[in-house]
């Protein structure tokens, strides 16, 4: 993929890659990753799909954020995708990728076509309304582990994401070399910020005012985002579909690379 950087007004960078022709289709990670996370699904999806991956603020060589917060996010992500592509987008988000989409697409920053949320929940945390979340207590550990232990608790975090899936030690280790040691470590205050952010989000009031299409991606195995909150967004959104993938976790795109291209593919 080729690798760009895009100079933000404050002068911050975000840097980016591209592959593919054809139709936009913009592919936004989760926390603590980075673009990279993406390669493998990338090289089935550039046959149809210029592909847009940046690393999020904070996330692979990309500047932190201004503010941890996903509106101010979204406008950094907004004011770099205006700069690179004038059509219409399709938007595809996993986990915190998937709360910027949703994001973006509340705040009408972009002309977006259709909505992708892989893994993704409108509330990161357990509520007394809100059953389909992390305990704040485990959310208070990991950032507390992440003080502790950076690294090696990024590490247990990413295992977590194939929880619950039959998936070989020889798959993790290549999953791993492709999706996290070809980037940089996140930058671990943007990474403590963004946890702090995920523990405090509730997009649920924004999801009726989203109408576009939108396909709900989410594993039946997944330990971070239970599949009832994917449930729940393709049922509150106004044109939701949900697929679901039986056995899997929180990353379908990694469990199953081809799988997860082809249900993009027939949505677009």
């Amino acid at each position: 993929m080729k690798e760009s950087s895009f100079k933000l007004p404050d002068g911050r960078i975000l840097t980016w890659y591209e592959c593919g022709e054809g139709r936009p289709l913009v592919l936004l990670h989760g926390w603590a990753m980075s673009a990279a996370v993406f390669n493998e699904m990338a090289e089935s999806l550039a046959v149809d799909f210029r592909l847009l991956i940046p690393d999020l603020p904070g996330h692979g060589k990309s500047s932190p954020a201004a503010e941890n917060d996903l509106a101010v996010i979204s406008v950094d992500l907004a004011c770099w995708l205006a700069a690179v592509e004038r059509s219409p987008v399709t938007l595809a988000g996993w986990s915190l990728g998937g709360m910027l989409a949703l994001q973006i697409a509340y705040q009408k920053l972009l002309p977006i076509d259709r909505l992708i949320l892989v893994g993704t929940t409108p509330r990161f945390t357990l509520d007394d309304d809100w059953a389909f979340g992390l305990p704040a207590g485990q959310v208070h550990a990991l950032a507390r582990n992440l003080k502790r232990r950076f690294e090696p608790t990024l590490a247990d975090f990413f295992a977590l994401a194939f929880s619950g899936e039959d998936i070989s030690p020889a798959r993790l280790r290549e999953i791993r070399n492709f999706a996290v040691k070809r980037s940089p470590i996140p930058d671990r205050e943007a990474a403590l910020g963004l946890l702090d952010l995920l523990a405090r989000q509730d997009q649920r009031e924004i999801l009726s005012a989203i109408k576009l299409p939108v396909l709900v991606l989410h594993g039946d195995q997944d330990q971070i985002a239970p599949l009832a909150a994917g449930q729940y967004l393709s049922e509150k959104l106004p044109d939701g579909q949900l697929v679901k993938f039986s056995g899997i976790g929180h990353a379908p795109f990694l469990s199953q690379p081809q799988v997860t291209a082809e249900k993009i593919r027939e949505f677009c």
